[in-house]
């Protein structure tokens, strides 16, 4: 699995991380929310961003993380 986080512009509430498959969310200082966590593959990230998508977030980044070893 891979690491990812995603900013989207906005305070989400904590309800949402289970609709997001479990990602851990973060209130940023800057008013926006940080999504992070695994993610099992493509198609799965793929959702992720429908998701965003289909809420009418404003998406501000996708990145990927390495996994520290």
């Amino acid at each position: 699995m891979a690491m990812y986080e995603i900013r989207v512009k906005g305070h989400l509430d904590q309800r949402w991380s289970a609709w997001f498959d479990g990602l851990r969310l973060t209130h940023l200082a800057d008013g926006d929310t940080l999504l992070a966590g695994s993610v099992v593959d493509q198609a799965a990230l793929h959702t992720l961003l429908s998701k965003i998508y289909n809420l009418n977030l404003i998406l501000i980044s996708v990145a990927r993380k390495e996994e520290p070893r």
